[in-house]
């Protein structure tokens, strides 16, 4: 939910709204959507598109937080992608926020 650290673990533009309703971009405007439920260090629930998708296309992310003794537990999860592009966005996840997330914070 930060804009400035979301371009630099990324190493692309991003603008992300805190507000609920407010909307976000990603990936040098690849990604986009709006915020639907932020409950601080808690949960965050996103209607997400990708440019490329059919016009007025959602799916639905959201990211559960639960403190675990070694720090913080992600759920993850993103519906509604697609037909047909399920391996490409599962891979996508990895390949752009899990590995460029994990880099950035060990730091």
């Amino acid at each position: 939910m930060d804009s400035e650290q979301h371009a630099a673990f990324s190493s692309s533009a991003a603008s992300i709204s805190r507000q609920v309703g407010g909307k976000f971009t990603a990936y040098d405007e690849y990604i986009s959507g709006k915020n639907i439920e932020l409950i601080p260090d808690k949960r965050i629930v996103q209607d997400w598109r990708a440019v490329d998708w059919p016009a007025d296309y959602y799916s639905r992310i959201t990211f559960e937080l639960e403190p675990v003794a070694e720090g913080t537990r992600l759920v993850f999860t993103h519906a509604d992608v697609p037909d047909g592009t399920e391996d490409e966005f599962t891979q996508g996840w990895i390949d752009n926020y899990w590995e460029p997330m994990k880099k950035y914070f060990k730091n």
